[in-house]
């Protein structure tokens, strides 16, 4: 799974510079890589801080298959859809709500989001 996640992340910066070489877009090619750079650090946060709930973790990775495809559609259909790039941003934010309502139990977490 590790190598499959990998793989996909290079096939992904792959086609973002044989886009750039298509049509040499030099703008398009610094949103999609800073698109994508924010979006990997996002989906790490989401990872980092949904080990203590596992439904959060489903949605990381659902959100994450769904980022990553805005990210693809934005390359081939000239299309930003900032709220689709940035939604496993939600997972961090569902997981401090949590922590707020039902008290802090995972305070070692809560380290690794500073």
């Amino acid at each position: 799974m590790k190598a499959l996640i990998i793989l996909a992340i290079l096939a992904t910066f792959v086609m973002m510079f044989v886009t750039y070489n298509k049509n040499k877009d030099l703008k398009k090619l610094f949103i999609t890589l800073g698109s994508f750079i924010v979006l990997l650090y996002l989906l790490w946060i989401g990872f980092r801080v949904s080990v203590a709930i596992f439904p959060l973790k489903i949605a990381n990775i659902v959100l994450g298959f769904f980022a990553w495809g805005s990210i693809v559609y934005y390359m081939l259909r000239d299309r930003y859809v900032w709220w689709a790039i940035f939604s496993p941003l939600l997972v961090s934010i569902v997981f401090v709500i949590f922590s707020l309502l039902g008290g802090s139990r995972y305070e070692d977490i809560w380290r690794m989001l500073l």
